[in-house]
């Protein structure tokens, strides 16, 4: 049986959306008369077409039945508890207190560079501050529960006193069993769930929101040679067949982040196409996540103007994602995103 798919595309923004919205013109993006589209694109493994949302009654009633569910998906607001939706995007700022990652191991594993980060993250306009203490880069191996532990407790007991939503990112069941004596409003797990066999009870029991991650096999192989049928469409069902479990599991409510993992398990191609479509995530009714800061994507197109922080690369992507409806941009330098999106919506934003 041919499976159908909605990617919104042909977006509006501030109060030419809002004009659109409101003469029925265009449909908002998670509730947010801010973004608002008018035409979908109908994917199928075999063909893709575009079509104005007033053309959706001309469609064989299978199809439309399937669109119009997606749509619903698409335009209804979205909630996560304590965070609102009302100014986007939202910037999750990244605390890495390992010696290892990628491109800041080692500058926040002691205790004051860690809280000095801290503060600096909140000040330059991070609404999350996402803390990790062990490395995901490609080729990592696994961190001790106990290490991994030690290294993050020295944020979080930080942490507990500001007022700002705290992400942790671990794949660890043993390590979100002691955050929560601390601050902890969401878990990013970029395993998918499916390091710690644990980890979906922790969740069902303390009801606290969560990212569902992709990642194609581990940290340690997920960089050679990755293959897909059709990377988005690959993607899309990877996260409805993992939202099924989860629901089987016994966890019902929607307080789920949908990201799909730019850099876990893909090469260049694979991260252009998913960038480029994003907005297909959508169609699946929960708020989407794009993690693209300091990406090696950004150093394959760059080629010769690749530099150590690639903040110019992280920038437009971040942008580019915003302009698809994305609502969390996960980012290292907040500041400089920051401006650049502050720049670009009141350049466009009129």
């Amino acid at each position: 049986m041919q499976k159908y798919y909605t990617r919104a595309c042909n977006f509006y923004y501030n109060n030419l959306s809002k004009e659109n919205v409101k003469k029925r013109i265009s449909l908002p993006v998670g509730g947010n008369k801010s973004f608002s589209f008018d035409t979908i694109e109908i994917i199928t493994r075999t063909n893709k077409r575009k079509i104005n949302i007033k053309s959706i009654d001309n469609l064989p009633l299978k199809i439309k039945k399937k669109v119009l569910i997606d749509l619903n998906n698409i335009s209804k607001s979205k909630k996560i508890p304590k965070l609102k939706f009302n100014n986007l995007p939202i910037l999750m700022g990244v605390l890495n207190t390992t010696p290892d990652s990628f491109s800041d191991g080692g500058k926040f594993n002691k205790k004051i560079a860690a809280r000095k980060q801290i503060n600096k993250l909140i000040v330059d306009g991070a609404t999350i501050i996402d803390i990790g203490g062990e490395s995901t880069r490609p080729g990592s191996k696994e961190t001790p529960q106990n290490e991994e532990w030690l290294r993050v407790k020295k944020a979080m007991s930080y942490i507990k006193s500001k007022k700002i939503f705290v992400s942790l990112d671990t794949r660890k069941s043993f390590v979100m069993k002691k955050a929560t004596k601390y601050k902890l409003d969401l878990i990013n797990d970029v395993s998918g769930l499916s390091y710690d066999k644990e980890t979906i009870n922790f969740l069902k029991n303390s009801k606290l929101p969560f990212v569902l991650h992709h990642m194609k096999g581990t940290t340690e192989t997920m960089q050679k040679n990755p293959s897909y049928k059709n990377v988005l469409l690959d993607i899309y069902d990877y996260f409805e067949n993992k939202l099924k479990l989860i629901r089987k599991k016994g966890i019902k409510h929607n307080h789920i982040i949908l990201d799909p993992g730019i850099g876990f398990g893909k090469n260049m191609k694979h991260n252009i196409t998913l960038i480029n479509n994003i907005s297909i995530f959508h169609s699946l009714g929960l708020p989407v996540m794009l993690g693209i800061s300091r990406k090696r994507f950004i150093k394959d197109i760059s080629l010769k103007n690749d530099s150590k922080q690639r903040i110019g690369g992280t920038v437009s992507s971040s942008i580019f994602g915003m302009l698809q409806g994305v609502q969390i941009l996960r980012v290292h330098d907040v500041n400089e995103v920051n401006q650049g999106i502050k720049v670009f919506k009141k350049l466009y934003f009129i």
